[in-house]
């Protein structure tokens, strides 16, 4: 185990929006550097440049900074490590498969697409478990272990397109310690020489990964589970570097899974269920199309962080709503899940809610006035106070707030049938003209206690119980059967407003009575 300083890299390729999986494997990476006293690196891993998507770096970079993820090293922050995007690296990968080759450890490899496919088709045809480039197979192939030196040579020189395998030694084993997953053991005869120089010079991942981490002194490797197959391979390029004792920990993150729990979570789940898996929304520079994003649905930062480092990880308490410094000195690896987590998207709901309650009205105040600007709604700032009092609590996203009060700015003009069918009949319209006549000559202080007690005192004097009539009122003042606290709707409407929406409802709804 390394006695230096943590240092943890997060190392996504810029080929589209970042996954909710990725995010989460950001976070978990800087929970666990700060907790460390530690370092985070970013480190932008564009070898393959056919995948490249314009964009992809500055949406990785602005997603990590509206989650609250601090970046110690990378290619905003520089450092003494750069340049932090590999493709900007290039000529640093061909000296170390150039080593390996003197070494013995790779070898250079002509083989041509069509020998590849023909190999490819032998194995199958021979029922070969597994059709790859390994100890036997390369022995029939067009590679420098197959040709002689001169030969080699001047394929090269001539211009001959090669990439440069890894020799995979038979008879090894490959043992390592996740610190999730416990010992892992592989034998070398399960692993197939994986490229790692392609014929246009760039690196593979394997390759540039190993030479960067080791470069960087990263001590800790924490990915997503579907890296585990590849660590084996990345353990014996440490053996055939010389770096096995300087080698990081390893700890693959478990699998984010779709709502039902049934396989991985994908951007169609997103798509068919209508939720977001991207931090903030994406447009395919290419097609167009939008994908949701946490940020623009009105999900919180804090919130998101909290969610998300809930999927795959528990402090082991009863604990759910935790702060960034309260993930960071609770977080351990002992905590996470081997098994995949299920993405819950009422949870998130449900961690949103938690969130806008805990936000100063301040805060909210200044994020619905663009709302309501949006809608062509003027709200005075004594209104939008009243307003936030009265749907704080009720909404999941701040965004439902300016939605939900609408009928605050206009009067009903249809009215819940399902309601008028079921409460609005002759004891509720003489309820509700008496009430209005009481309003008219009311001189008090038109504010929700005052409206109660004389609602009240007005149903006993009327002889009707207001348990009777509530539904029917707030229909008459909201054309809705439910919604938040009637007094207080009544007090932010005003007495003549409110009047006047009773004036409207007795008159129009008793044709609908009849109409029923």
């Amino acid at each position: 185990m390394n006695s230096q300083p943590v240092r943890v890299r997060f190392a996504p390729s810029p080929t589209g929006p970042l996954h909710a999986g990725g995010v989460r494997t950001a976070l978990y990476n800087y929970l666990f550097a700060r907790q460390q006293g530690g370092q985070m690196l970013l480190r932008i891993e564009d070898t393959d440049q056919n995948r490249y998507v314009p964009g992809a770096e500055e949406y990785i970079l602005e997603a990590l900074q509206w989650l609250g993820i601090e970046i110690d090293e990378g290619p905003q922050q520089g450092g003494p490590n750069a340049p932090y995007r590999q493709s900007e690296r290039k000529e640093m990968y061909r000296e170390y498969a150039e080593r390996l080759i003197e070494e013995g450890k790779a070898y250079y490899a002509f083989d041509t697409p069509e020998q590849l496919d023909d190999m490819r088709k032998r194995l199958e045809e021979a029922k070969v478990a597994a059709a790859q480039y390994n100890a036997i197979t390369r022995t029939e192939m067009t590679n420098s272990l197959t040709l002689s030196a001169e030969e080699t040579k001047a394929r090269i020189e001539s211009g001959e397109a090669y990439v440069i395998r890894m020799k995979i030694m038979p008879k090894e084993e490959i043992r390592f310690n996740d610190l999730i997953r416990g010992w892992v053991v592989v034998h070398s005869s399960q692993i197939d020489d994986k490229v790692l120089l392609k014929s246009d010079g760039m690196p593979t991942y394997h390759l540039a990964n190993i030479v960067d981490d080791h470069l960087m002194g990263i001590t800790h490797v924490i990915r997503g589970e579907e890296w585990l197959p590849s660590a084996p391979l990345h353990v014996l390029l440490y053996r055939y570097l010389g770096w096995e004792n300087t080698m990081p920990q390893f700890a693959h993150l478990p699998l984010l899974l779709k709502p039902d729990g049934n396989g991985k979570l994908s951007k169609r789940d997103a798509d068919l269920g209508g939720f977001p898996i991207f931090p903030l929304e994406w447009t395919d520079p290419v097609t167009g199309d939008k994908a949701k994003g946490f940020r623009e649905e009105g999900y919180l930062p804090a919130a998101t962080a909290n969610f998300l480092a809930l999927l795959g990880w528990n402090a082991g308490t009863e604990q759910e709503m935790f702060s960034m410094e309260e993930l960071i000195s609770s977080f351990s690896f002992e905590r996470v899940h081997k098994a995949g987590a299920r993405f819950d998207i009422q949870k998130a709901n449900w961690f949103n809610q938690q969130y806008v309650k805990q936000l100063d009205d301040s805060s909210i105040i200044a994020a619905l006035i663009p709302l309501y600007q949006e809608k062509g709604i003027e709200v005075s700032e004594s209104q939008i106070v009243q307003i936030v009092h009265l749907l704080k609590d009720r909404v999941h996203f701040i965004k439902e707030i300016a939605t939900e009060s609408v009928f605050l700015f206009h009067a009903p003009d249809t009215y819940d049938q399902d309601v008028v069918v079921k409460k609005w009949n002759e004891e509720a319209v003489n309820a509700i003209s008496g009430f209005k006549d009481a309003l008219t000559q009311f001189e008090g202080e038109f504010v929700a206690h005052d409206i109660k007690e004389l609602l009240s005192a007005t149903m006993e004097f009327l002889g009707i119980k207001m348990g009777k009539i509530m539904q029917a009122l707030r229909l008459a003042v909201t054309g809705a059967g439910t919604g938040p606290d009637l007094m207080i709707t009544m007090e932010i409407l005003g007495k003549p407003e409110v009047i006047a929406r009773l004036e409207n409802a007795v008159d129009r709804l008793p044709a609908q009575i009849r109409l029923a």
